[in-house]
């Protein structure tokens, strides 16, 4: 492995709980790992009992491609990120990320979290949270969002997002459990900028 010249700090947490929010204020260069979702043809994806696909299991996602994006970056200071249409279900391009002096990057997703244990073994790990808060203030404002957006026929994001409400705790769990610490948007905040003054978790 080539030697790092800089570090990951991985933004996990349900969807809708704030890491993109939080990854804007922080002033570091960031990797939206979500353009890392596979193309909606491809015979991987995992699926319901009903045949819709899974898009919040880790299958629906490439974690050998982001792994490969973060490793880049984190050795070499540039990378190329697909950009990833979430309402057509694929990748429609690519994009270059070029961390020029920062010695750190944020890289924020659902699937941030399957990342981690890689990342420490490469020495590239900073550090790890899961972003959390109030379940029914997340259901809020990820259906506001995704409406927003349109990322999905409207019922679709409805059912979506009681079904996640529901998940959120055993949610939170899985991600300590690979881990990331669980603080709320604010809380990671200021861990973060303490860490990036101090130079040390």
């Amino acid at each position: 492995m080539c030697s790092v010249r800089a570090q990951v700090i991985l933004l996990a947490g349900p969807s809708g709980a704030g890491k993109s929010r939080l990854a804007g204020r922080l002033g570091l260069p960031m990797l939206q790992l979500d353009d890392y979702y596979k193309d909606g043809d491809d015979p991987t994806l995992p699926h319901f009992a009903s045949g819709a696909v899974d898009w919040d299991h880790p299958g629906s996602w490439s974690t050998e491609a982001a792994l490969h994006g973060v490793r880049e970056l984190c050795t070499t200071g540039f990378t190329d990120v697909p950009v990833y249409d979430i309402s057509a279900n694929a990748r429609t391009g690519q994009r270059p990320l070029a961390l020029g002096p920062a010695a750190r990057v944020v890289a924020e997703g659902i699937f941030a979290a399957e990342l981690a244990s890689a990342c420490a073994n490469e020495q590239t790990l900073a550090m790890a949270v899961c972003v959390r808060r109030s379940r029914w203030t997340t259901f809020v404002l990820r259906l506001c969002r995704d409406l927003r957006e349109q990322r999905k026929p409207p019922l679709f994001l409805l059912r979506r997002g009681w079904w996640l409400l529901r998940r959120e705790p055993a949610i939170v769990a899985a991600l300590a459990a690979k881990g990331c610490t669980p603080m709320t948007p604010r809380q990671a905040e200021n861990r973060i900028a303490s860490y990036t003054r101090a130079g040390r978790p």
